[in-house]
């Protein structure tokens, strides 16, 4: 099986590109060499999102380039738009082989029994019938400073404009020890900082017995060598008592969480069918500002969702202004066919949507420079991932702020000590202070 030769390509999310990762290794430990997906590969493996119409049609339009491309390399097709669309996808003229998103340790071995039989393979199965979650291992990254670790997948909350709870099916908790085990791994491997991920990852432990998210927070506080943990984002419904602890007593956790708002008024949040008021919302972030001071807030928002009025839009609009978040993800609402929203009346107009886009990124440019300037004169820890250019290096602090400073290549993915200078925009020019190692962090903790 000597340099059969794989290309990759990921559409979508982060979750996405972590398990391109893992597919990647299946592919490396059968000895395959991987490629660049514009070159010509003897396989094609494509992962694809779901989470828009744009995202089938751009998933449609990638694996037509990868046929074009190598008519006689096979054609792996996996991923979300695979799962909730299998037929569709297999009658695309090209495609050899299609893998939901559940049983995606098989792919090798799909790819060489296609090989020899030459019979297109659709593993698609029913994801809501999957109750254990898919061990899917990635021991390193392609970015040497940041490891993300994947703790679980699925979603039962069926919000009205979502269909990932048919693409990744149920919520399902990865086991304990094998996320302890992949940690201790990322470690090994030099990583300081973690990144818990998943679809709806704070709700991990929720289809278990006595056991929570902030009991795998607190394990995971233990992992000997690990400097930092960031949650890639949590639900206002999720961030109990006991998670509030965790923020608020443990040295690892970075001040910096990702709480999706999706809307601040509501009557909108209500036709979401999201799980919180705006009172609730503003409550929850109150508690996690008393915990964890100067955190940064940042957030997913919809604007047009059908039916909002102006009034509606106002309301999220000063919200977001009184809760100064640091960063905003702004998405248009997007019909997603077979979704509740799709088919509801009042679908505002995209010219609307663009302006009232616009209005939210230019605050969110205000509120990420508003944020960084609080830190001007203080020390904050970076770990430094790549070079600017005349010796400086960019990394971020565990606040999430991006920070240019002076440093070498021996102390990239290191944790360093840097005070903030300057801010212009939303990043941040600093002064190297000192690089921490763990014995001088220990003696601080101690």
């Amino acid at each position: 099986m000597n340099h059969v030769k794989v290309g990759f390509h990921t559409l979508g999310c982060k979750v996405n590109s972590y398990e391109t990762e893992a597919i990647w290794q299946l592919f490396q430990g059968a000895g395959y060499e991987k490629v660049d997906f514009e070159n010509e590969a003897d396989v094609y493996v494509i992962n694809t999102c779901t989470v828009t119409n744009t995202g089938d049609k751009k998933s449609r339009q990638v694996i037509r380039r990868a046929v074009r491309k190598n008519p006689d390399a096979v054609i792996a097709v996996t991923g979300c738009y695979a799962q909730t669309s299998s037929n569709e996808v297999a009658q695309i003229p090209g495609v050899d082989i299609v893998v939901g998103t559940q049983g995606r340790e098989k792919i090798v071995e799909y790819v060489e029994k296609f090989q020899q039989e030459r019979t297109p393979i659709n593993a698609v199965g029913n994801i809501m019938k999957a109750r254990e979650f898919e061990d899917l291992d990635v021991p390193s990254f392609s970015e040497r400073t940041r490891a993300y670790l994947k703790i679980q997948e699925g979603c039962n909350n069926f919000c009205t404009f979502c269909i990932i709870p048919w693409s990744r099916g149920l919520l399902r908790s990865r086991k304990v020890e094998s996320v302890l085990t992949q940690a201790r791994q990322l470690v090994a491997a030099g990583y300081k900082e973690v990144v818990l991920t998943g679809i709806h990852t704070a709700g991990y432990g929720e289809d278990m017995d006595d056991y929570s998210f902030a009991d795998l927070l607190w394990e995971l506080d233990k992992v000997e060598g690990l400097g930092r943990i960031r949650i890639s984002s949590i639900e206002a419904s999720q961030i109990s008592d006991d998670v509030i602890d965790v923020l608020n007593r443990s040295e690892k956790m970075c001040r910096h969480l990702h709480i999706p708002l999706q809307a601040g008024d509501d009557t909108v949040l209500k036709r979401m069918r999201r799980k919180y008021t705006v009172a609730e919302y503003k409550e929850k972030i109150d508690y996690v500002r008393k915990a964890m001071p100067q955190f940064a807030l940042t957030s997913d928002v919809i604007v047009g969702f059908p039916g909002e009025t102006e009034a509606q839009f106002a309301n999220t609009y000063r919200l977001i202004e009184e809760l100064q978040f640091a960063e905003l993800h702004v998405f248009p609402y997007s019909m997603r066919t077979g979704t509740p929203a799709a088919r509801m009346p009042d679908q505002i107009p995209g010219e609307v949507k663009q302006e009232r886009v616009q209005q939210l990124i230019e605050l969110s440019t205000r509120l990420s420079h508003e944020y960084a300037e609080q830190f001007i004169g203080e020390v904050l820890e970076v770990i430094p991932e790549k070079p600017e250019g005349n010796g400086t290096y960019v990394g971020y602090s565990d606040n999430y702020l991006q920070v240019v400073f002076p440093c070498t290549e021996e102390m990239v993915g290191k944790v360093c000590r840097v005070r903030i200078d300057t801010v212009s925009g939303k990043t941040c020019h600093g002064t190297f202070v000192r690089v921490v190692d763990d014995a001088s962090r220990s003696a601080v903790a101690g």
